[in-house]
């Protein structure tokens, strides 16, 4: 699926496309007025901001806070569909490795929805089909009957072997947690390996998703502790291949049964100094204000890197991720004003 080409890839073009379309990123004060609106003025609001093709679409089928919910999330795979249509030889090979989180997503609620008896139609409304799996594949592993017809199929479109203690733990379980983990681990593999450190763009953006790995452990770590979960039961969600985490260390966090019983030792992570230091010194320390604190120094180092070399792969991730930002935040505003949270808490919640 991702196999090397000898082409270096039409990085000018794609970059160009990219940059355009970062302009038009809501900032700090869109969401600012945002807040203040309500639902149906939100709606009128982002249309007006780059999303009223999908608003419009979506119109007839959903109202309130479903049809920003899924407005979004199909302006967000549009707009990566284009990116990766757009990307040629290594760049493609990137872009699609990036973005096949997206594919994994989309298995993973097809995947739920069938173990809860959700209908077709359904499960294809929560669909994020901004990866290389197209709708029409999408359309097919919704209409298989069973489980295993679907992990048969999507081994043919996604390129993935299951592994046969993946596949008995699920059938012994009836847990499809066990092939989700697989997934996980399966994806930031094969996206480690799409990169050939063989320039220096290609060596930081490398680095970088070694490093975001590492925020997914950290997190992840968190947000178990945070449901009182620590010790063994959470080394299993461990994903290998980060740059400052590695498994012994990521024992030591998961071991700490309180998310402030482990600041000593997150001390010793790049990203604790400005991101999580400030929310562990503040008077009412919550795993959210930990997990928004990380996601900030996500979108920080992507930006950061972005800078370094204009012409690489690293504008086109800097800008997707910004763009999962909008989404997300996006989402939140309209969660929080629709659930009569106060300005103040929805802003706390924001990635700006």
């Amino acid at each position: 699926m991702f196999k090397r080409s000898v082409r270096k890839g039409n990085y000018a073009y794609t970059v160009t496309r990219v940059k355009a379309k970062k302009s038009h990123l809501l900032k700090e004060e869109d969401y600012d007025k945002m807040i203040q609106m309500s639902v149906p003025e939100i709606s009128r609001y982002i249309s007006e901001a780059g999303y009223q093709k999908e608003m419009t679409d979506l119109a007839g089928k959903f109202s309130g806070i479903a049809l920003v919910e899924h407005a979004t999330y199909q302006n967000m795979a549009n707009v990566f569909k284009s990116i990766l249509g757009a990307s040629q030889g290594e760049l493609a090979i990137m872009v699609a490795a990036y973005l096949e989180k997206w594919d994994i997503w989309n298995l993973k609620v097809i995947l739920r929805g069938k173990s809860y008896g959700v209908d077709a139609s359904g499960i294809k409304e929560d669909l994020v089909p901004a990866g290389k799996v197209d709708e029409a594949s999408l359309d097919k592993l919704i209409s298989l009957d069973s489980v295993d017809d679907v992990l048969n199929e999507y081994s043919k479109v996604g390129k993935v072997t299951f592994p046969a203690d993946v596949i008995s733990e699920y059938k012994e379980t009836g847990n499809a947690g066990v092939i989700e983990d697989f997934l996980d681990k399966f994806h930031y593999q094969r996206l480690l390996d799409s990169i050939s450190p063989y320039t220096q763009p290609t060596k930081i953006f490398l680095d970088y998703i070694r490093k975001e790995i590492d925020v997914v452990n950290l997190r992840t770590i968190m947000k178990l502790k945070g449901e009182g979960i620590y010790g063994e039961q959470v080394m299993k969600y461990y994903i290998p291949g980060g740059m400052q985490i590695d498994s012994k260390f990521a024992q030591v966090l998961a071991n700490a049964e309180t998310v402030a019983a482990a600041s000593g030792d997150m001390s010793r992570l790049e990203v604790y100094e400005d991101y999580i230091k400030p929310v562990m010194d503040s008077d009412n320390v919550t795993n959210k204000a930990v997990v928004t604190s990380i996601k900030k120094y996500q979108e920080d180092q992507a930006k950061k890197m972005a800078h370094m070399y204009p012409l690489s792969v690293l504008p086109v991730i800097d800008f997707m991720v910004h763009k999962e930002t909008e989404v997300r935040n996006i989402r939140i505003v309209a969660r929080g004003v629709d659930g009569g949270l106060s300005r103040e808490t929805i802003k706390g919640l924001l990635v700006i």
